[in-house]
């Protein structure tokens, strides 16, 4: 096997998915660890030392003690080169996560063990279902009371209609947690409250068949129930399936707590082994190999003033096939332009480090002077294709957006449309305006807040925003079939139209959707834009 193959052999791409505080970024630091990328984990929590977590760099993400936009952070383990992509867990922030599990090759989802099953984990894991994503479950937080087992995988089954397969069993929960059982090798590992930001825990393992040295360590009791629990179990739970895995229809579950440190790192052997190597994608000319072909990629996420000192822009991109090396000729299918592409660099949360090369499965950064869109396409410059789009999703949330200082009306427009470029917010105009008045459409009200702070933080303008009644959109799939000025709508109905010029339709109320589609039998809507 040729080096070129074994470096992208090696490459596992993962995104990390959960609702808020199900102890997701905890996790991550954990994987760190182990990979040694950092020497001691900040605990996102822990005001007392204000060590902020490594993958959240963005001042509100501090101040607020929440993820609102996906992270990227890449570390070497036992031989494989892992790309995580950490996503943030706050439903208002749910688009960059969507477009994030487009550049997964993988998902796992970090499970409260007191919460079980909430909203967004929902919501994210039909993302993972309708790309057939295959998803590993972590039922976190043991070390805290926890719901009973089988009701928590019973749960998973119900709600978002995926088999599981525990890999191991947890032996009690909160100040009663012993440990875990793992089936695979029949043995109980006791847990053991490690120091928290370290990775040096003590780890023992009995094998079942011991029954005295089980008894002394768990109890009698534990040891009655996890025997009954595992004649259970080997009769009702789903058999351990790869393929099933692989396709998305089966999810291993993991038992332990990342604050602890415990289960982590059996969690990390079990996935690795588990996973695949990178996967092909999409294209209008069939699919694309890792291996088949020469460098290709796409962009699924951009993000202006990373670093507040160069007010710099970077396109994220992950790598679909071949090898890139600094320097190379590329060409940006979409702008039609041959570049190379520049700063490539690997990103580690806010740190960066320019990179010599990078291959199929990996995530890297470049500057973006302004050019790139998120879904673009990059390949070598003999080369002509275009991979699926990344569907931008519906704001359900409308405001029109003045600038305080008429001044400023430069600054304003240029951070507005830049902000926009990230796809975090999307900016529509007046039907028949210019940029006059703006109006800002987005998925979660959160977002108001973070497109307010990064103005008056990162582009010095104040704004006013005034909420807009509407919470449905609509663009118009045959636009060019259809007389705007003659529609005859519903008296909540807006006309408005996006950034390319294309018209929409805002409503207040659902029903009118329906009912101006009745009165204009030629118009056909879409629910997504391109």
């Amino acid at each position: 096997m040729s080096n070129y193959q074994a470096e992208i052999n090696k490459r596992r791409t993962f995104a990390i998915i959960s609702h808020p505080d199900a102890g997701k970024t905890t996790l991550t630091e954990k994987f760190l660890l182990y990979g040694g990328a950092i020497n001691l984990a900040g605990s996102v929590k822990g005001k007392a030392t204000a060590r902020h977590a490594v993958s959240d760099w963005m001042e509100i993400e501090k101040e607020r003690g929440i993820s609102v936009t996906s992270s990227v952070l890449q570390f070497e383990y036992d031989g494989f080169c892992i790309n995580i992509l950490d996503t943030p867990g706050h439903q208002d922030f749910s688009e960059d996560t969507y477009r994030t599990l487009m550049a997964a090759d993988s998902a796992v989802m970090v499970i409260d063990g007191s919460k079980g099953v909430e909203a967004q984990t929902r919501k994210l894991f039909k993302v993972c279902v309708m790309r057939h994503i295959p998803i590993f479950t972590f039922i976190n937080k043991m070390d805290r009371d926890a719901n009973d087992t089988f009701d928590l995988l019973d749960e998973i089954e119900k709600e978002l209609g995926i088999a599981t397969c525990p890999i191991n069993w947890p032996i009690g929960s909160g100040k009663r947690f012993k440990g875990i059982y793992e089936r695979d090798t029949r043995s109980v590992v006791t847990f053991s409250d490690t120091e928290k930001g370290t990775k040096e825990g003590e780890e023992t393992r009995i094998s079942i068949t011991e029954e005295e040295q089980l008894n002394k360590v768990i109890g009698e009791d534990f040891l009655d129930q996890l025997d009954q629990e595992i004649a259970l179990l080997d009769g009702a739970s789903a058999e351990y399936d790869i393929e099933q895995i692989r396709r998305g229809e089966l999810t291993p579950v993991f038992f332990g707590s990342a604050l602890t440190n415990f289960g982590v790192e059996i969690f990390l052997h079990h996935f690795l082994k588990m996973t695949t190597t990178p996967l092909p994608r999409q294209a209008d000319i069939g699919m694309i190999y890792p291996l088949e072909k020469e460098f290709s990629a796409f962009v699924f996420k951009i993000q202006a003033n990373m670093n507040k000192a160069h007010r710099d822009r970077i396109a994220f991109i992950r790598i679909t096939s071949g090898k890139f090396e600094a320097g190379m000729e590329v060409k940006h299918v979409q702008g039609n332009r041959v570049m190379r592409l520049s700063q490539p660099q690997q990103i580690m949360a806010s740190e960066r480090k320019i990179l010599d090369e990078a291959y199929a499965g990996d995530i890297i950064g470049v500057f973006d002077p302004g050019i790139f869109s998120i879904g673009d396409t990059i390949c070598m410059p003999n080369d002509s294709f275009l991979f699926a789009g990344i569907p931008t999703f519906a704001p359900e949330h409308f405001a029109r957006v003045r600038q305080m200082d008429t001044m400023k009306r430069k600054q304003f427009i240029k951070g507005i449309s830049q902000i926009a470029q990230e796809g975090a917010i999307q900016i529509f105009q007046e039907y028949n305006t210019g940029m006059e008045e703006i109006i800002v459409g987005v998925v979660g009200v959160l977002q108001f807040e973070v497109l307010k702070y990064r103005l008056e933080n990162e582009y010095n303008v104040e704004i006013r925003m005034e909420k807009l009644p509407y919470e449905y959109i609509r663009w118009i799939e045959n636009k060019e079939e259809v007389d705007l000025d003659k529609l005859i709508g519903t008296s909540d109905m807006k006309k408005i139209k996006d950034l390319k010029g294309n018209p929409l339709l805002l409503f207040i109320n659902q029903w009118s959707i329906g009912m101006t589609l009745d009165r204009n039998k030629e118009l056909r809507f879409s629910e997504f834009g391109r």
